[in-house]
């Protein structure tokens, strides 16, 4: 029996998704256009769809779960589950206006014309603020709208902002937040349970391991209670003897926000020989 994923066919996302099974190793000998790919060593198959497509094939049974960016899952409003957030194609979707133009607060929208290919989240958020606007819905290059006259504002997706930019828009309106999603068919049967708590047991090792750095170092024993102090690692760091007389060999993992901070410490107290080793996977 094979667990069926649905996966977006191009795109960042594509990317970052390929990517992400391949560090939790899910092989897949990807044949370009092929709609349906079997992996040659774990019980999955993956199907790859238009984006959009995918919530609605999770939840119908065409696929058993899938990876798909936020905003879509909330867009669709289909009935699948979420069953893991994955934080990577992390984006936002956000309102933007020309950027020449003066912007009073959320109330600027009433009665204008807003491009959008996202009109469900557009439409509630715009019911929240009390405002009544014209919802014009496109599926290409929405941020083009106000400069060739077809809308005065858009609602997207925005990574850095380089195309608001490019096309003379500013950011005004933060609606909400996405990243991707594993979403899931509520229906499973026990099999594909198992063999799902087994993909989730191996994405999670990857995810622990993200910015996490193991660190090797020299320390002089007078100084390795000091030293332990400011080793926040995952549990007791392992400490071993060296031939040299007084000293020993201190091993532990760094979260890699605070390990410039933790490093300077060290070298403070004594530690010489310091190597630094990324962790490609960690299981708790």
């Amino acid at each position: 029996m094979l667990l069926r994923i649905a996966v977006q066919a191009k795109g960042r996302l594509y990317d970052e998704t390929m990517s992400f099974l391949g560090e939790s190793d899910i092989k897949l000998n990807a044949v370009k256009r092929s709609l349906l790919v079997q992996s040659s060593n774990f019980p999955v198959e993956v199907l790859f769809l238009r984006d959009d497509d995918i919530p609605q094939s999770v939840a119908t049974g065409v696929a058993d779960i899938g990876i798909v960016g936020e905003n879509e899952y909330v867009e669709k409003n289909e009935n699948a589950e979420i069953v893991k957030r994955l934080g990577f194609s992390k984006c936002r979707l956000s309102l933007a206006i020309p950027k020449d133009i003066e912007y009073p607060g959320v109330q600027w929208f009433e009665g204008r014309k807003i491009a959008t290919s996202y009109p469900g989240i557009l439409s509630t958020f715009l019911k929240t603020q009390n405002v009544s606007a014209e919802i014009h819905v496109i599926t290409g290059s929405v941020e083009v709208a106000p400069g060739i006259g077809l809308a005065d504002a858009i609602f997207d997706i925005v990574s850095s902002g380089s195309t608001l930019v490019s096309n003379r828009l500013r950011e005004v309106e933060v609606v909400m937040k996405s990243e991707a999603l594993l979403i899931g068919n509520r229906n499973l049967c026990d099999e594909k349970k198992e063999i799902l708590k087994e993909l989730l047991f191996r994405m999670d090792a990857v995810k622990t391991a993200e910015d996490k750095k193991y660190v090797l170092m020299n320390a002089p024993k007078e100084r390795l209670e000091e030293i332990i102090q400011v080793l926040p690692g995952m549990k007791s760091p392992t400490v071993m003897p060296l031939a040299q007389e007084g000293w020993c060999s201190v091993h532990t993992v760094l979260d890699e926000k605070c390990f410039w901070e933790i490093i300077g410490k060290l070298k403070s107290l004594g530690a010489e020989g310091i190597l630094v080793l990324p962790i490609e996977k960690m299981i708790l």
